[in-house]
């Protein structure tokens, strides 16, 4: 993984990281599953620009599914490794907008 596009996949947009970026200027990416923090903290550097504070990352587990009327068909769902940057003060990532 030497290429920084490659350790981060895309950034969440939810209403939970929509709070946290307001709250504390933090923003919420999906990282592949074998970064680390120093990678994940030179990548985002990087690509926007911009000077990172800390780097906490969340492993998330799979989850058992259940679908249909009766909940017959069972599923998992997928694993996923989130990074929650924070910036430094002065710097903003505006994920919104089309760049």
């Amino acid at each position: 993984m030497t290429n920084a596009r490659d350790i981060i996949v895309r950034p969440l947009v939810t209403e939970k990281t929509m709070n946290v970026q307001g709250n504390n200027n933090t923003v919420v990416f999906e990282v592949k599953k074998g970064a680390n923090k120093i990678h994940i903290k030179q990548a985002i550097e990087e690509i926007y620009d911009v000077k990172v504070e800390s780097v906490n990352v969340v492993n998330c587990a799979t989850k058992e599914k259940r679908m249909g009327r009766y909940g017959q068909y069972h599923f998992t769902t997928n694993r996923c490794k989130k990074a929650y940057i924070k910036l430094k003060e002065g710097y903003k990532i505006d994920i919104l907008s089309d760049k």
